[in-house]
């Protein structure tokens, strides 16, 4: 059957269109994507104002004529941090349903973490042993850990890199002096967490997904996105350190004139690379492989475990 995953991102709302039949791998088939950048769209008391809910509206309105465009079947829509933690995220849902007819399922953080794992376990397999598994969204940063599809441990903290920007690093160039403060931060909410981890033991196989890590990869050296989904790409801590104090010194466009850096996402890289590199530093992570599969394609992969053969 032909599934479609609509996920009402911090940064965007995005649309995959996957073939897919229980004990199959999902194809990909079509992708739709607009960026909302909803984390930013937060009023001061925490609400998605007015302007807000009519582009989520439209943009959902949009996707849903994607999806039926290519045949989907079913769609399977899901809000993650931004929506979540909205003050009137009710109001929001509701208005919605009541316009375009889509039930959001808003994922808590811990299950964001779960299906993440669970789509990079079966990505890699049982042979990868125990994962440890890093996630950098835009709202939030997901970890997880385990030796089976069910992770031993799952958490989610409020460092995502459009969550971070926004509220941290309003220079262009940003300020040596809110770069540190940040940095200090984003370190301090990380090492809360890691003794959650460390006591299963250290992790046979290390991997990070989403777009904030296959940029940093990509500036790094990891091969382009048009060599395609099996190429291993790798990102080192040691690479990872050198490019910060580098992206900490350059504007928006400047970071938007990098390999593989998107101009909507430049103004998030030098956030997400602290954030990439204190988690790195602090579960002693030297060097991890990206993973293609994500959020998306757990969901979809938890759906098709749930369907008769």
């Amino acid at each position: 059957m032909r599934l479609g995953v609509l996920d009402v991102g911090s940064n965007t709302v995005h649309l995959l269109v996957v073939d897919a039949h229980p004990g199959a791998r999902p194809l990909p088939a079509h992708s739709h994507k607009e960026e909302l950048r909803l984390a930013q769209l937060l009023d001061d008391e925490g609400a998605i104002g007015i302007d807000g809910v009519d582009r989520l509206v439209r943009v959902i309105q949009d996707a849903l004529q994607a999806a039926e465009d290519k045949g989907v079947e079913e769609v399977l829509p899901f809000a993650t941090s931004a929506v979540r933690e909205a003050v009137n995220a009710d109001e929001v849902l509701a208005r919605v349903k009541a316009e375009t007819g889509v039930e959001l399922q808003v994922l808590a953080g811990d299950d964001e973490a779960r299906l993440t794992f669970l789509a990079a376990r079966r990505w890699f397999g049982w042979s990868a042993g125990k994962l440890l598994v890093l996630d950098i969204g835009g709202g939030s940063l997901e970890i997880a850990y385990g030796m089976d599809e069910e992770p031993d441990a799952a958490v989610s903290l409020p460092l995502g890199a459009g969550r971070l920007t926004a509220g941290w690093l309003p220079g262009d160039p940003p300020d040596p002096e809110d770069i540190r403060a940040l940095r200090r931060h984003a370190r301090a909410e990380i090492a809360r967490t890691v003794g959650e981890f460390t006591r299963f033991g250290a992790p046979d196989h290390v991997v990070a997904t989403s777009k904030t890590f296959r940029q940093l990869a990509r500036i790094a050296g990891a091969a382009r996105s048009a060599e395609g989904l099996y190429v291993q790409r790798e990102l080192k801590r040691e690479s990872l350190e050198a490019w910060v104090p580098r992206l900490a010194g350059m504007t928006e466009a400047e970071r938007a004139e990098l390999p593989g850096v998107s101009e909507g996402r430049a103004s998030q890289l030098l956030a997400g690379a602290l954030v990439a590199e204190g988690a790195m530093d602090l579960f002693g992570v030297e060097t991890l492989e990206i993973c293609p599969w994500a959020l998306r394609e757990g969901v979809i992969l938890r759906k098709l475990d749930h369907m008769n053969p």
